[in-house]
């Protein structure tokens, strides 16, 4: 394997967390084929902090945006929000979670985490869920880490209708169809 240059891999570094930013530093030290050493010593050098910090950054900046909902009301972690539009929530499966015979999560956490998370992302002082269409589409087991994203598709009156896609680290676990009604 040919050592990429620096500028090259730095730059390949930025766009890989641009477009997951929950990677580890074990993660992108496979990705681009260095030693996890590199990799802290390149985010360091970009001035990217550690994943637990960025979260917490992440998290801390979206919980002062939220309006229809507490803050510690969301299921999850909210890491992301853009009012009337889109948000993104992350969420580890513990043992608390899931069944005890089989060590599959409860549905209701999963289902939780996107309700949640949708009525985060309504630009309204009070809403609540209307409908809910879901989809489990397959088990979550624990220590699985859910990454769920929400998207405003249309906003009719006081209705708004929201996909919620969650994941875990390689495919689609879990969808949703909400209506939302704003009380206001």
């Amino acid at each position: 394997m040919m050592r990429v240059k620096k500028k090259i891999r730095q730059q390949l570094l930025l766009n890989n967390m641009k477009e997951k930013p929950f990677l580890t530093d074990e993660e992108l030290a496979k990705l681009l084929h260095v030693s996890i050493q590199t990799i802290r010593l390149d985010r360091l050098e970009l001035g990217i902090p550690e994943l637990r910090e960025r979260i917490k950054k992440m998290a801390e900046n979206a919980q002062t945006k939220v309006k229809s909902i507490a803050s510690g009301d969301v299921v999850g972690e909210l890491i992301d929000v853009e009012l009337g539009k889109s948000g993104i929530s992350l969420m580890k499966i513990t043992e608390e979670m899931v069944f005890e015979k089989t060590q599959v999560a409860r549905g209701h956490h999963v289902f939780s985490q996107a309700n949640s998370l949708a009525l985060a992302v309504i630009d309204a002082p009070t809403a609540v869920t209307g409908v809910a269409n879901i989809k489990y589409k397959i088990p979550v087991h624990i220590g699985e880490k859910l990454v769920a994203k929400a998207e405003i598709v249309k906003i009719r009156g006081n209705k708004y209708f929201i996909w919620v896609k969650t994941r875990n680290e390689t495919q689609e676990v879990f969808r949703a169809k909400f209506i939302m009604v704003s009380l206001e």
